[in-house]
């Protein structure tokens, strides 16, 4: 029987630890291609680059990178690299957590939109916590959600935004599925100085506060638990969709009141 194809990307680059304890895992489940970035692209979001070409490099076989974004790398490997379609994207295993607010920024979960826009099951996932990441617990979590894909699916137009506690196996507390908090960060912009005294701004860190919540992503992390966070590509606000049809009311365009 053939294996499915399962693609693996990531955003922190090509030799990241958390993509290699992610495809190690994967593979026990299908065939494996690894396509990630050459470089860092923490933070990159849903960029595509348009302003220069970008180059494919065969690391060996089944293993690629690109000089790009993670999405690049999604859409790239889908589209040109791989000679069909694969069943599953999994992007990760990020070093550090994508809650909240974090998710409108992430390369991490980007390249599982992007899956997903491409029409293919896809999941981000990512271990929160410090220094020290233990992978392996949040890889053979990886495992398990990916073999429930493959078997069951996922509803359409949807991905999954896992985030897993930095702990070992027993000290996981258990599973919640959660909906994306708010995650806010204070004093995340830092005015320094260079050595002529120019004014500069580094941005990172900062204190994080969230939203109030048992239900959200970051509540159920700091209560040890693994969240899974089913993530929409459409993002309209129906409700206010509704509120805004039928309470405001735009004079006719062509009205001529402000006509001379």
């Amino acid at each position: 029987m053939k294996k499915p194809i399962i693609l693996v990307t990531n955003d922190d680059g090509i030799y990241a630890p958390g993509l290699e304890a992610l495809s190690t895992a994967m593979k026990e489940l299908g065939r494996v291609v690894v396509f990630a970035p050459e470089h860092d692209n923490s933070a990159a979001s849903h960029s595509l680059t348009m302003h220069r070409p970008l180059r494919v490099k065969k690391i060996q076989k089944d293993m690629y990178t690109l000089n790009g974004t993670p999405t690049d790398c999604v859409t790239i490997g889908i589209g040109k690299v791989l000679e069909e379609k694969p069943y599953l994207v999994v992007s990760g295993i990020n070093p550090g957590g994508n809650l909240g607010d974090d998710v409108s920024y992430s390369g991490t979960v980007s390249a599982a939109v992007e899956g997903t826009m491409l029409g293919v099951p896809s999941f981000a996932i990512s271990v929160v916590g410090e220094e020290g990441f233990l992978f392996a617990t949040a890889a053979d979590f990886a495992r398990q959600i990916a073999r429930m894909v493959l078997a069951k699916g996922l509803p359409q137009d949807t991905l999954l935004n896992v985030n897993v506690p930095n702990l070992a196996h027993e000290k996981i507390a258990g599973i919640r599925f959660t909906r994306q908090g708010r995650r806010v960060y204070e004093g995340a912009i830092k005015e320094t100085r260079d050595p002529w005294g120019r004014k500069h701004y580094w941005i990172g860190g900062g204190t994080p506060t969230w939203d109030e919540g048992d239900d959200t992503d970051a509540e159920a992390v700091l209560a040890n638990h693994i969240s899974i966070t089913p993530l929409h590509l459409d993002l309209t606000n129906y409700d206010a969709l509704g509120y805004l049809m039928h309470k405001w009311h735009f004079a006719e365009l062509n009205s001529g009141e402000n006509n001379g």
